[in-house]
């Protein structure tokens, strides 16, 4: 049985609900100066919270933290149960971060609907904690589904595409249909349970203590893999990626190609709860030969988009790519690197979001073709895209050096001709940011270009120095955040190959020193 340890303020609670009872502060504002603040001062002491549970959370340990648990519908097993272990907790600062982020670039540039705008942010990001909070599998589920609302507002009302009607309607039904088949495992996972003791439940750690038959184990790995294949997506289910990240709103692209939910959800319940089908034969050479297919076509494709948007689209892509070859290596460097890719690309594909916006917003596209010579007018967009493009491709010294490093590591050790393929997608990675910097920052300065263009203003400078902070840290100095998750990777690891299970990682409980009631 996993170790849990508890809290005494339910900090994941407020984590979780605090952005909502914010959201109905900033609806009874009426100044949208006010509005503004109210909503900026809600998402910072929601970071300050979450950056203070950093620095509670014990690492190199796989014990679940922070645990809230009470009964919600007994009959059916379902309980209202939240912790956080290695896997879980960085994306909660992930989240906060990037949600006091995304409030100071809509600053000035939303004007449509303001106060429902940060309304459904602060929506969005109350939906993206506790999905990542959760464990029992019903409570997951249903904030997965509530998701959807604010996302699909935010497409639809805010997205300046002349097609975002269409890509919101086309994301909320892509993932409708993955969540279908994703419900009936989670239900089939209950009624395993309920077979061996007789009583039914959705809580990840109960499920953990019942063994599955192979054959249901593999039914219900592929009905979660396409809930979450859809979500992430994994190749070939992207295709309404590119339409939401390119139709919808700069916020709505940052988290989606930010905040990798699918992925994470491969990680936190299905290699965990179906050992035996995630490391099947057949399972691995199917992800696998999606992921390195992901990999090269994303790359290659993102080289030919003259628009900076859709390149990162592809991009994103091929980088999700990298993350499914690293977690079905099923070894300790490939699920850690995994893990740490999942992060990084939070601050990186993020932060190349963010600024493809300050583009848009001066020029009114982000198409190569009609802006060259940018760093003669913007030195300082030139500056930031340039380091977080090199985090992007994975520079040594860098944040994606450090996942892209332990991924391809985990993976050569498992198939050295998987890792030789994978290759070729930093090969590519770097070919098509490069040339595209080139054009767009280092070409002849292009005369339909306006004479003036303002460089980032204080507020747009606070953002990529932001990023640039996390990209270095975690580039130069990865070991806290690698302490944090190696004690959860190691007993995923353990689960999926028992037989070579390390003693120290497992579920032991922590010294009574560090133990918080």
């Amino acid at each position: 049985m996993q170790e849990e340890l508890s809290f005494g303020f339910p900090i994941l609670s407020f984590l979780t609900f605090f952005p909502l009872l914010g959201a109905l502060v900033v609806w009874g504002l009426k100044d949208h100066a006010q509005v503004r603040k109210a909503t900026l001062g809600i998402a910072g002491i929601e970071m300050v919270v979450a950056a203070f549970m950093l620095m509670l959370f014990v690492p190199d340990t796989a014990a679940m933290q922070f645990a809230e648990r009470h009964e919600w519908i007994p009959f059916l097993g379902i309980s209202y149960h939240l912790a956080v272990d290695g896997i879980s907790v960085l994306f909660l600062g992930l989240t906060a971060f990037l949600t006091v982020l995304l409030v100071l670039y809509s600053w000035d540039s939303v004007t449509l609907k303001p106060k429902a705008f940060y309304m459904s942010i602060l929506a969005l990001e109350a939906t993206f904690i506790g999905i990542f909070a959760s464990i029992d599998l019903i409570v997951f589920f249903v904030f997965w589904e509530l998701m959807l609302i604010p996302s699909y507002f935010l497409i639809k009302l805010w997205g300046p595409g002349e097609d975002c009607h269409y890509a919101a309607l086309k994301y909320v039904l892509y993932t409708l249909l993955g969540s279908v088949f994703m419900l009936v495992g989670f239900c089939l996972l209950s009624l395993n349970y309920f077979e061996a003791k007789q009583v039914y439940s959705f809580d990840f750690i109960d499920l953990l203590s019942v063994p599955i038959p192979l054959s249901q184990q593999l039914l219900i790995f592929w009905l979660i893999f396409l809930g979450l294949a859809f979500k992430a997506p994994v190749f070939p289910f992207h295709s309404w990626f590119p339409d939401a990240l390119v139709q919808g709103p700069i916020p709505m692209s940052v988290m989606f190609a930010g905040i990798k939910m699918g992925t994470y959800g491969f990680l936190r319940f299905s290699m965990p709860l179906l050992p035996d089908a995630s490391r099947n034969e057949t399972v691995v050479a199917i992800l696998m030969a999606l992921g390195l297919a992901a990999v090269v076509y994303g790359a290659i494709v993102a080289i030919i988009q003259p628009d900076f948007r859709r390149l990162l689209v592809f991009s994103s892509i091929s980088h999700l790519g990298f993350v499914v070859i690293g977690l079905f290596a099923l070894n300790f460097q490939g699920i850690q690197g995994s893990l740490i890719t999942m992060i990084n690309l939070g601050f990186s594909t993020a932060g190349l979001f963010f600024l493809a916006g300050f583009m848009y917003e001066r020029l009114g596209h982000t198409d190569v073709r009609q802006c060259t010579g940018l760093a003669k007018k913007m030195p300082l967009l030139a500056t930031f895209l340039l380091i977080i493009g090199m985090a992007s491709i994975g520079l040594p010294g860098t944040n994606g050096f450090v996942g892209e490093f332990l991924i391809l590591l985990g993976v050569f050790q498992a198939w050295w001709v998987y890792g030789a393929i994978a290759v070729t997608g930093v090969i590519f990675a770097a070919a098509y940011f490069l040339w595209y910097y080139e054009r767009a920052i280092f070409g002849p300065l292009k005369e339909s270009l306006p004479a003036v263009i303002p460089d980032l203003n204080t507020r747009e400078w606070a953002i990529g120095v932001s990023l640039s902070v996390m990209i270095f840290w975690i580039g130069l100095y990865p070991s806290p955040f690698l302490r944090m998750v190696n004690g959860s990777v190691q007993a995923v690891v353990d689960r999926v190959h028992p037989e070579t299970a390390i003693a120290q990682y497992n579920m032991d409980p922590l010294p009574p020193e560090i133990i918080r009631n």
